[in-house]
């Protein structure tokens, strides 16, 4: 059973993933009817053992309309005339997609603005209401 490597703490077993081929559409003239070249990748996330819960969640929500009402991302392709390029294509495919899963954002920390900050926009700020005050009509004292 070879592990396909993910990430440095994720791999996913050869096993999970169901391959199915069928002809292509598109260009490839006479082979095109002839020879499935086309591959239908289907991966069951919720029934995967190789992936943490909190990563399988989040590639749920990123799978789209590529994920089953069962929980199984099918992914196509259909790019090349030959088939073990098309399967290459599909698994670098599920392979980007479960690394999208795996990206946790940073924390943003909070910063307070500067004194010198403060004082500058304050100072902007009366430059500009002189400037806007010098527009109105002149007044006769």
């Amino acid at each position: 059973m070879p592990r396909i490597p993910v990430t440095a703490h994720i791999s996913i077993d050869a096993d999970e993933i169901e391959e199915r081929f069928v002809r292509a559409s598109g260009p490839g003239g006479q082979n095109v009817n002839k020879v499935s070249s086309a591959v239908e990748l289907r991966f069951d996330v919720r029934n995967s053992p190789s992936l943490p819960a909190a990563v399988a969640a989040k590639l749920e929500r990123l799978a789209g309309a590529r994920l089953t009402s069962d929980g199984v991302i099918v992914i196509q392709a259909q790019e090349y005339r030959d088939q073990p390029r098309n399967r290459e294509a599909a698994l670098q495919r599920l392979i980007e997609l479960i690394r999208e899963a795996t990206f946790v954002p940073k924390k943003r920390k909070p910063t307070k603005a500067t004194y010198a900050s403060k004082v500058r926009r304050l100072e902007g700020k009366a430059k500009r209401s002189g400037v806007k005050a010098g527009r109105g009509k002149p007044r006769l004292d």
